[in-house]
């Protein structure tokens, strides 16, 4: 069996990688490694938590001798990093964590995976692999045309996006000058079931059923390319099977949206499968706030790349998507009552004076 170790298997996107490894290839044992910080829950792994192929380690991916001794016994053939920080307005809010986590905890990783890799040398045909996963925040602000490519210049505008452009280069830089086997991927905004609502699509939905104002940053018109997780995950593991080393591939799905696109969306959604109870549509919940600092403009992914070397392309079309992850929201309401019941409760982050 591969045995594959995944950082940050408790977050959003990691948890859905462990549960489509766990569900759908019978040959994986996954070793789930998380700090369990706010935004890790191992609620969003209770479908597969007993299977004899899952392995959770509570574990900070910046203590290197605990990441060397999770190495040493779970032997695994591949690393997919998801540990990370990953909130814009927290950043704002934040900074130091995001350069502790993302950056510094990269570093340790990194490290560690090469002296790991360095004792497995003797058995080339081993194939080990470091896959890191970023984002596309780390390109900046495009304008109303265009995409990013993998060629893009690096010109990150938050601390969230500056951290994940440094670990970027930490992880390019091990291929170059070490050899360590890694692959880089960037992606569009995900969304999805089980996804922290702090993200502008789960939290429009919670705050829409708490029939709460919807805030909305500056005019709403900044334009986002939405991604669905588990497209994302299948993406993920056509890299870890047939990715070329050294390279990296954008991940997206061609769906751009303005926010207030996406606001109206799932408010008409929730129209349809719960409306209020006055008759009344969502949307006048809606309010226009001030705009985050430094906010990006506009991003879009061209995914041709990875389309073309590793024939990946979205299973999923945004609508239907959307549909589905409204559904789960709606149908697992204790899950994030119990999340809006602990550390956040929706506040807005990322203002400072």
């Amino acid at each position: 069996m591969k045995k594959i170790l995944i950082t940050g298997g408790a977050g959003f996107i990691g948890s859905a990688l462990v549960r489509q490894l766990i569900t759908e290839d019978s040959d994986t044992v996954v070793i789930n490694v998380d700090k369990l910080t706010y935004a890790g829950n191992l609620g969003s792994l209770d479908t597969v938590a007993q299977s004899p192929r899952y392995y959770f380690e509570r574990a900070d991916i910046c203590d290197t001798q605990l990441m060397r001794d999770l190495f040493c016994h779970y032997t695994p053939e591949a690393v997919v990093h998801l540990a990370s920080e990953t909130h814009v307005d927290r950043s704002i809010d934040g900074p130091a964590a995001f350069v502790q986590t993302n950056i510094l905890g990269t570093y340790t990783l990194l490290e560690v995976a090469r002296d790991y890799w360095a004792s497995l040398r003797k058995a080339p045909e081993s194939g080990f692999r470091f896959v890191h996963v970023s984002t596309d925040e780390v390109f900046g602000s495009l304008g109303s045309e265009g995409y990013f490519r993998e060629i893009s210049r690096y010109c990150p505008g938050s601390p969230y996006a500056a951290s994940k452009a440094a670990a970027d280069h930490l992880v390019a830089a091990w291929y170059k000058t070490y050899g360590l086997p890694a692959i880089i991927t960037n992606c569009s905004n995900n969304f999805g079931p089980y996804q922290f609502p702090e993200k502008l699509i789960p939290l429009m939905i919670v705050t829409a059923l708490e029939e709460k104002p919807l805030p909305v940053y500056g005019d709403g018109q900044n334009v986002r390319d939405w991604l669905f997780v588990e497209d994302h995950c299948r993406a993920l593991q056509r890299v870890l099977e047939a990715g070329r080393i050294g390279e990296s591939y954008n991940i997206g799905a061609h769906n751009e949206r303005t926010n207030l696109e996406i606001v109206n969306r799932v408010c008409r959604t929730l129209d349809g499968l719960q409306p209020r109870r006055d008759g009344s549509s969502y949307t006048q919940l809606i309010t226009f706030v001030e705009d985050r600092p430094g906010h990006d403009r506009r991003y879009a992914i061209d995914p041709e790349k990875i389309q073309r070397e590793l024939d990946w392309a979205p299973q999923e079309d945004f609508e239907s998507a959307l549909v589905k992850t409204v559904r789960w929201y709606l149908d697992n309401r204790t899950w994030w009552e119990r999340v809006r019941n602990g550390s956040y409760r929706g506040e807005r982050l990322g203002v400072f004076q």
